[in-house]
């Protein structure tokens, strides 16, 4: 997962794999999207085909590549892992259920300060 989480972290590698996604294209597509040169281009793909991001093929003269987005799967599950609440249900359920108490604490105050103010208004009347 490492080499995936290095890979991945790279602006250029991370706009090539999403090329990548739409089909195959070759080196020479791929770097013609970019201002950088076509060998800072290939070293990206390198490291995108060495944690096996990419695969590429050899069809007569040209170099294709296509996406493999398997390598992702155990970094989307490990940021699965860490977007789940820790313990947090039970922690928003009690506030949750404090907060409801102090709404019906206040109305009631609210209620009873209104029937004694209706008390004294009809005393005074």
């Amino acid at each position: 997962m490492d080499a995936v989480a290095h890979a991945i972290a790279d602006p250029v590698r991370r706009d090539i794999l999403f090329m990548l996604r739409a089909g195959t294209l070759t080196v020479g597509e791929i770097a013609g999207c970019f201002a950088i040169s076509r060998p800072a281009v290939s070293r990206h793909l390198r490291v995108l085909r060495e944690c096996g991001l990419v695969r590429d093929e050899l069809v007569g003269r040209r170099r294709i590549y296509r996406l493999d987005a398997a390598p992702l799967a155990e970094v989307a599950e490990w940021v699965a892992v860490i977007r789940a609440p820790g313990g947090w249900d039970q922690r928003l359920d009690a506030l949750e259920t404090e907060v409801r108490r102090t709404r019906r604490e206040r109305s009631m105050r609210r209620t009873a300060a209104h029937g004694e103010r209706g008390e004294r208004t009809e005393d005074t009347a």
